[in-house]
């Protein structure tokens, strides 16, 4: 009946050829290239140099834990170790060893996932206690055919505590014929009892470098071609991971088809939605040079074609990194295209720190908008015109030098401004030259008799009388100055102590004996109101200033926070 029902069906199609049992199934490069050596174990060298030296002279723990990020390489590297433990080489008296066979009956078994002394299990499906407790209980028993029975536990942070509290006391004194494996990605997961008990390896990220080089080989015994730039924009992609990094190779090769062209990075661009970098130095350009017509235009072009707007705003940020890279001095990647770097040295050229930073921060700003927006593409856009605008203002720092020389913005300095000269040899340096000046050193053995109150308190304070300098500079109000003598006001009452404390200090100080005196009478504003006086005075002339009213007119929300010149409060 079914025959029948068939042949009546019939439209024709050609026949399909027969799929023979033998015909092996097709494995995807992730599992074909598995490391199968340490020696094919890629950015790892650290851990294979300590186990190497830990097998050759016995110092093996009981205990191994590898954690890392996905794909880096931590189930590989168990079963690495559990065939370099369990290898008996191709003559059946071998010993554990660094580099396995991978011919005799333990490695194949172990490759093969076949193994009844390598036993495998998944922390995520295995949680509970019971599930320990059967790996307890058949720890007690010698392995059978190998020489170690090993337990590789993978996603061992998903082991519930009561698991975790059951292993604890075989995991610290397991019998010598029983090692123990384990492998995390979330390492803060494990409790500290555990970690105590095992040798931890941190197995590192593969650096783009590397895993470029390894798709470049894997590709070559896949007879495939591929472009260098297309390679480094799938091992960029990958994020250290080696699985991740094939994976998308392995979609890539699918993805040129059968036409022979190979893998190219346009292609590579476009699967995974990357925005093509000329376009991203063409906006770029249009966004330096304030056309923010011609930047819209640029970026919706590149929606069109299907490209992520966040994937743009990530490229920016990817170029203006470059960007500052390249004028801190930073060696050009030798995977990088000409132009590009080209490209990235004449911006780095014609661009200054505070501009590069201020791209940085719009365009981070950007980025952190569209991830989150319900309309990207509108986000973005808006996020181009705040950086085009942006771009316009002057530099903060460089505002503020041409309020303090009254210049316009077209003649404002580019230089930071000369320091003061020297002065003549044979001179000590102006009482007030300030708290980088030195304290003067006597050239004579006289008297130093400083000619200004305000001298003599620096002098003070620069000789370490700090506090006497302090009360002086706040609280003291000078009726009269005639070195060596000088008259505060009673209106600030001066204590005892303070009167002799500063009298020894002056004597100390000055090589000679001072008269200090205190009279009923009003005495001049004290230094810090007389400064703070000043600053007011700079102050308010800042504020008439056209340039600064200007300012204020453009954003009403501004203040005037400090300006160069002004003293400090302290």
């Amino acid at each position: 009946m079914t025959t029948t029902m068939s042949d009546s069906f019939d439209l024709g199609e050609p026949p399909q050829p027969a799929k023979t049992p033998d015909a092996p199934a097709y494995r995807v490069l992730a599992r074909k290239y598995r490391p199968q050596t340490f020696s094919e174990l890629i950015g790892q060298d650290a851990m294979v140099q300590t186990l190497g030296n830990a097998i050759k002279r016995d110092r093996l723990a009981h205990a191994f834990l590898m954690t890392g990020v996905r794909g880096v390489g931590k189930t590989s590297t168990a079963r690495l170790i559990a065939k370099a433990l369990n290898c008996i080489g191709p003559d059946g008296d071998g010993g554990p060893t660094i580099d396995p066979c991978g011919v005799c009956e333990p490695c194949r078994a172990i490759a093969e996932g076949r193994h009844i002394d390598v036993i495998e299990m998944d922390a995520a499906s295995h949680t509970g206690v019971d599930d320990v407790r059967e790996i307890i209980d058949a720890s007690r028993y010698s392995a059978v055919t190998a020489r170690f029975k090993i337990y590789i536990i993978d996603e061992v942070h998903m082991l519930s505590k009561n698991a975790f509290n059951a292993l604890l006391k075989t995991l610290e004194e397991p019998p010598p014929h029983v090692k123990f494996l384990f492998a995390t990605t979330e390492v803060n997961k494990v409790p500290v009892t555990v970690l105590s008990r095992c040798q931890r390896f941190d197995l590192r990220r593969i650096s783009a470098e590397q895993l470029s080089r390894h798709f470049a080989w894997v590709s070559a015994e896949e007879g495939v071609v591929a472009d260098p730039e297309a390679l480094m924009l799938i091992a960029r992609a990958a994020e250290g991971s080696a699985r991740d990094g094939l994976s998308i190779l392995d979609q890539a090769i699918a993805h040129a088809g059968l036409e022979g062209g190979g893998v190219t990075a346009d292609a590579v661009r476009q699967m995974l939605g990357l925005s093509d970098r000329g376009a991203v130095r063409d906006l770029l350009t249009l966004i330096l040079a304030g056309d923010g017509a011609g930047a819209l235009a640029s970026m919706r072009r590149q929606y069109d074609y299907g490209v992520d707007p966040l994937s743009v705003l990530l490229s920016l940020l990817e170029t203006v990194h470059g960007i500052t890279l390249t004028k801190v001095g930073t060696p050009a990647d030798a995977a990088q295209p000409m132009e590009e770097r080209a490209a990235r040295e004449e911006w780095a050229a014609s661009l200054g720190y505070p501009a590069l930073h201020r791209l940085w921060q719009l365009f981070l700003k950007g980025h952190d908008e569209v991830a989150k927006a319900a309309l990207p593409i509108e986000a973005a856009e808006m996020a181009l015109l705040r950086a085009i605008y942006a771009s316009t203002l002057p530099d903060p720092g460089e505002l503020a030098r041409q309020i303090a020389s009254g210049a316009t913005p077209a003649a404002a300095p580019s230089s930071p401004p000369l320091p003061s000269p020297a002065p003549p040899s044979g001179e000590a340096p102006p009482w007030n030259a300030g708290s980088a000046a030195k304290a003067p050193e006597p050239v004579a053995t006289g008297p130093i008799l400083p000619p200004t109150f305000e001298a003599l308190v620096d002098l003070l304070d620069e000789s370490g009388g700090l506090a006497i300098a302090a009360r002086l500079r706040h609280g003291a109000r000078v009726v009269s100055y005639t070195p060596p003598e000088f008259v505060l006001s009673g209106s600030r009452p001066v204590s005892a102590d303070t009167l002799a404390e500063l009298n020894t200090l002056l004597k100390s100080v000055t090589r000679t004996t001072w008269k200090v005196s205190i009279v009923d009478a009003p005495g001049e504003p004290t230094l810090r109101e007389a400064q703070d006086a000043a600053d007011a005075a700079v102050r308010q002339a800042i504020l008439e200033s056209p340039i600064m009213k200007a300012a204020v007119a453009a954003f009403p929300d501004a203040q005037l926070e400090s300006w160069p010149g002004q003293r400090s409060n302290a």
